[in-house]
């Protein structure tokens, strides 16, 4: 709407700007003018926005613009054009099902041709066939992220932490730019009183509340502070020293306006009248009469405060005997000093900025608010200001290749607007960055939806930010970023030695299906132990590998390029060594005890031998440098090996089992020779593949 006529509106305008101190609307007859100059945010201007809240002041409005034409409007228009492309993560595991799906396929298709051509028993070669393909196809790896996602999000659950997206718990780990938004993320989004300027110094609160002309400094502000006010400045001067006025309701006000951007009350005492004036410096200033020495080091005080971020008001006060004149312009009110207010950083900022920092995380803040104010927090939070404040007129100015240029190293930004967020978010991932983006207001949601990891803020977060995230802080705690990291790092970590140990493992059983065949040994393996397998194999990579904590040096390592891929040549390389190790092993345990003890004596040997390698590779590839033997994260593996030994115990010590599976407890030389080579050949492998730089 275009404000026709007013008597100075106020309008909080959080919502879209994300700026916690409310802006002055001054009413216009001129014509509507070109729509790209209607600018959201900073005093002035005769436009108000869809989505803001008018807190003080009266008018007549023309509306201008509906739907899809208002500001709000617009940032819906850039969320539906938003799409969520798969993550790496994502597209690694469907290559990598689809490659071992088609092996599958061929292999059994091959050796049941095979078998039956060579034996006539094709129902044999069908079942050999089968048992092969089952072999083959490591139906773990969904399974496995599935599961890993899900309990990754549930962890961050527990630390307030809301995940509306489970495949994003990954993609943290990977995070190389944190772009944050400065109010309400870094920053507690409310006024603070922060410092006094009386008797011609500045001094801290706490300090001045001893001081008489401190108190009645502050005193005079409350005067001129509107009873239930919404304005965070009125809230944040009642507040300081539990300051209230008891006199009831002021007997008249003079409201903001345009000639006069000053608030004043009239309060009745009992020995007369007592009016308070606060507002712009120049504003009380001339209610005053100020000049000389007293207004230029009060202006150069104001500058100073204002060039450290704060919000400065001026304060005056009037007595008389009788009520105050109808204009106070020409009372002669009596200066009295300064208040400045700031919105505090959050207390657990500067030290998780420096733990990202420390693994490699570059940090950036986008602020709608002035650049001395994004100067000043950016540099007690410890963001990097060297090479300055870029503001969004600046970015507009620019061209696309000097843009891409300046954002190499600059990483502070004020002023920018709504639709410059997210081309920063877009600028930021054409260098190749995994940006992780917070936000709290309908602003930031274009951004959040962009950017890899949204990140919106749960208590003071609009509904559409928190609809565009992927996370949601619902203790507002920037510190929960910094966990979720560590998360998403452990979770790689983790799912890297979970898929390394699938595949490896997957080798000696799909060997040991196909190599007696091959050499004209009788079967070793057939559908039923590959499913007891599976039995075994699934837990163990789902919950013993997902359950490992974080190695120490986690947040020490700088971010993994994004292109790096979660299963690569290495890993498959390192996890066929591995595999081969165990199945070279196994196969010489069956050659030699088919050699000595009957044909289910030596499957039964060389099967034992087959679960006790797994379990072994299971644990040493699930280890973390320094992690107890036992070691509360280890709980899930100990509880899936007993299980699967008591199962390898009955299956071996009870006929009708054995007959089920085709096996026979061996002679007890023989079972101690398996486990001493399943064990073995378990730890060998994992030494021989190169787990230690997965």
């Amino acid at each position: 709407m275009r404000l026709v006529s007013s008597l100075v509106v106020t309008v909080d305008e959080s919502l879209l700007t994300g700026e916690a101190v409310p802006v002055t609307r001054i009413g216009s007859k001129a014509a509507v003018g070109d729509p790209s100059a209607r600018a959201v945010g900073g005093d002035g201007g005769p436009w108000l926005f869809a989505g803001t809240l008018i807190v003080a002041g009266h008018g007549l409005a023309e509306v201008v613009d509906t739907g899809p034409r208002t500001a709000l409007g617009r940032v819906g228009e850039a969320l539906g054009e938003e799409g969520e492309p798969p993550t790496n993560l994502q597209r690694t595991t469907r290559r990598l099902i689809g490659v071992a799906g088609l092996l599958a396929v061929g292999f059994c298709v091959v050796v049941a041709v095979l078998y039956g051509a060579t034996r006539q028993d094709w129902l044999e070669g069908a079942l050999a066939g089968l048992t092969l393909a089952i072999a083959l196809i490591p139906e773990e790896f969904p399974m496995v992220l599935t599961v890993f996602m899900a309990l990754g999000a549930r962890r961050l659950a527990q630390k307030r932490v809301l995940v509306r997206r489970t495949a994003v718990v990954e993609a943290l780990g990977g995070t190389t730019l944190l772009c944050v938004d400065k109010t309400g993320t870094l920053t507690e989004n409310r006024m603070r009183l922060a410092a006094l300027w009386l008797d011609g110094r500045r001094r801290d609160v706490e300090g001045a509340l001893q001081d008489r002309a401190a108190c009645a400094l502050l005193e005079a502000a409350v005067r001129a502070s509107a009873q239930r006010s919404n304005d965070p400045m009125d809230r944040a001067l009642c507040e300081v020293a539990g300051l209230g006025i008891d006199a009831g309701e002021p007997i008249r006000v003079w409201p903001l306006a345009p000639e006069r951007p000053a608030y004043i009350q009239l309060w009745r005492e009992s020995d007369g009248f007592v009016a308070g004036a606060k507002g712009a410096p120049e504003a009380v200033f001339s209610l005053c009469g100020l000049g000389g020495d007293i207004k230029r080091r009060a202006a150069e005080a104001q500058e100073q405060m204002a060039g450290q971020g704060l919000r400065v008001l001026a304060v005056a006060d009037w007595r008389g005997s009788s009520p105050l004149a109808a204009e106070p312009d020409v009372a002669g009110f009596r200066f009295l000093g300064l208040v400045a207010f700031e919105d505090p950083l959050r207390s657990e900022v500067p030290g998780a900025l420096r733990v990202a920092q420390g693994a490699g995380i570059s940090v950036a803040m986008i602020t709608g608010d002035y650049p001395a104010t994004a100067r000043a927090i950016a540099g007690q939070a410890g963001i990097d200001l060297s090479a300055g404040v870029l503001t969004g007129a600046e970015i507009d100015a620019l061209s696309p290749e000097a843009l891409r240029e300046r954002l190499r190293k600059v990483r502070v930004f004020a002023r920018i607007r709504a639709e410059q967020k997210l081309a920063l978010v877009e600028a930021f991932q054409a260098h190749g960055h995994v940006v992780a983006m917070t936000g709290d207001g309908v602003n930031d949601a274009p951004a959040l939806e962009a950017a890899q990891i949204g990140i919106a803020m749960g208590k003071r977060g609009s509904d559409v930010a928190r609809e565009a995230a992927d996370l949601i802080l619902l203790d507002d705690s920037f510190g929960a970023i910094v966990d979720g990291v560590v998360l998403g790092r452990r979770i790689y970590a983790n799912l890297r030695r979970a898929m390394v140990y699938i595949t490896a493992i997957h080798v000696p059983i799909a060997g040991l299906a196909l190599a007696p065949l091959l050499i004209g040994w009788p079967p070793l393996l057939m559908p039923m132990h590959v499913v007891l397998l599976e039995l075994v194999i699934d837990p163990v990579c789902a919950l013993a590998f997902e359950a490992a904590p974080a190695e120490a040096s986690a947040m020490k390592q700088p971010p993994r390029k994004p292109t790096e891929p979660l299963f690569g040549r290495r890993q498959i390389v390192g996890a066929a060594l591995a595999g081969a190790v165990i199945l070279v092993a196994l196969l010489l345990l069956y050659g030699g005890a088919s050699a000595v003890a009957s044909t289910d004596e030596a499957r039964g040997a060389a099967f034992t031998g087959l679960i006790v390698a797994n379990l072994a590779f299971a644990f040493a590839a699930s280890a973390v440098p320094g992690l107890g033997l036992l070691d509360r994260s280890r709980r899930p593996f100990w509880i899936i090996c007993a299980l699967a030994l008591a199962v390898l115990c009955g299956v071996l010590a009870v006929p009708a089992w054995g007959e089920l599976f085709g096996l026979t407890l061996p002679p007890p030389p023989l079972l101690a020779l398996a486990l001493l080579v399943g064990a073995g050949a378990g730890g060998m492998a994992l030494r021989l593949s190169p787990h230690d730089r997965l």
